[in-house]
């Protein structure tokens, strides 16, 4: 058999969610910046993307992480997510995947009992502190960019639900956070099917009566995702962000929860030094901790620390060929959801 093309990838998860990582055989993505080659896979050439993201290769419940050289100077390694509809800036659960698959493997060298590790992301550097002992990463503390309210409790008209409030918020991607309740539901996954169809369905409709740009990224200028919302008894927040096609986020989710630190910044309801805890829709669980304050374009915004923990449970290997007949990967509802045809 030819294998002289080919990935290399690691499997890992983080809280549940599966976030791989290309370490090897990857093309080199044009670009002077990491915005600009995510840039770059999103309107010029998606081939890569669409190879390991799409069946027959992959699954709708994943994302892969494409480990690329920093473009800046102060980064040890750099990392695209790729997702089904498209390369994203930033994500808490991948990035939390990386740098345990950079330290586990070798790639970055490992120090006991904390390893520094800086990357490069679309979204800016990202400065993750890793708690290591025996060669394994315990877990992983994520220092994330900036994080901004955009609106809060901005009315949204629905045929299914009324009228509801969802507030805007940037957390390393831009989110529309929603109350569960506004939609008849709970964050349990028994209703992982209903609200995975429920979040696309708002999504397309939030993104018709919001407009959004980010002040300083270029091109960053629509909601990636709807996170439900819900709140326990002990004071953490129920997470449930809903992807592309139609699926549930198995994590708590980082990005979600820098961007809802930021609505709890701008509501007044948290000060520097306190910490939430964000579980996800099968039990896991995140810290975000508002480690520091600043400003982005004019608006107050919070510096959030994301703290959880991966697992890398297998290695793989992908053979390309131009002769494979599903080179392009495919997509079908009876795995993806309805909503499969709204993939890029």
């Amino acid at each position: 058999m030819n294998w002289d093309r080919s990935l290399d990838l690691l499997e890992v998860h983080c809280q549940g969610e599966i976030g791989k990582v290309i370490v090897g055989g990857a093309p080199e993505i044009p670009g002077a910046t990491m915005l600009d080659k995510m840039n770059y896979i999103n309107q010029i050439d998606d081939s890569l993307r669409r190879f390991v993201t799409f069946e027959p290769r992959a699954s709708v419940a994943m994302s892969v992480n494409l480990l690329v050289a920093p473009t800046r100077p102060d980064a040890d390694a750099g990392f695209i997510v790729l997702q089904a509809d498209r390369a994203h800036l930033m994500s808490g659960s991948n990035c939390i995947c990386v740098v345990t698959a950079l330290l586990e493997s070798g790639t970055v060298a490992m120090q006991e009992p904390e390893t520094v590790v800086r990357l490069d992301t679309p979204a800016g550097l990202i400065v993750a502190r890793a708690t290591c002992r025996d060669g394994r990463c315990l877990s992983v503390s994520l220092d994330n960019v900036a994080s901004f309210a955009e609106a809060l409790d901005r009315e949204i008209e629905t045929p299914r639900w009324g009228r509801i409030r969802v507030d805007i918020a940037f957390g390393g991607v831009y989110y529309a956070i929603v109350d569960v309740d506004q939609v008849g539901s709970e964050i349990v996954p028994a209703n992982a099917r209903y609200l995975a169809e429920a979040g696309i369905e708002l999504k397309s409709l939030i993104s018709e009566q919001v407009t959004v740009k980010h002040p300083e990224l270029s091109g960053v200028d629509e909601i990636a995702y709807v996170m439900f919302r819900g709140r326990e008894p002990d004071g953490a927040v129920r997470t449930c962000t809903t992807l592309k096609p139609g699926r549930v986020d198995r994590s708590p989710c980082g990005t979600g929860s820098s961007a809802n630190l930021a609505t709890l910044y701008a509501r007044g309801e948290i000060a520097v030094g306190d910490r939430r805890t964000s579980r996800s829709i099968i039990g896991g669980e995140f810290t975000a901790e508002a480690i520091g304050v600043t400003a982005v374009g004019g608006r107050p915004a919070v510096l959030p620390r994301i703290t959880g923990r991966g697992w890398i449970y297998g290695r793989e290997r992908l053979r390309v060929s131009d002769e494979d007949p599903f080179r392009s990967g495919f997509a079908l509802s009876d795995s993806w959801g309805p909503q499969v045809d709204q993939l890029g």
